[in-house]
């Protein structure tokens, strides 16, 4: 299992996270991606990598 932590205020809404992982990252109404989930198993792993990848703000992390 593995958690997801990110900085909502340093969050540019660019959506590059959401669009490699849409099943667990979303745009609120703020207009900043938020996770669906933060407790995330490993079968989801690589999916929220790959956000964590994209971000050009490096907002998102996983630990």
């Amino acid at each position: 299992m593995a958690i997801i932590s990110w900085d909502k205020n340093q969050c540019i809404g660019c959506g590059a996270c959401t669009a490699v992982c849409p099943s667990n990252w979303e745009m609120k109404d703020d207009n900043k991606a938020h996770p669906k989930e933060i407790n995330i198993s490993d079968d989801k792993l690589k999916c929220n990598k790959s956000a964590e990848q994209v971000c050009p703000v490096q907002c998102i992390i996983i630990k």
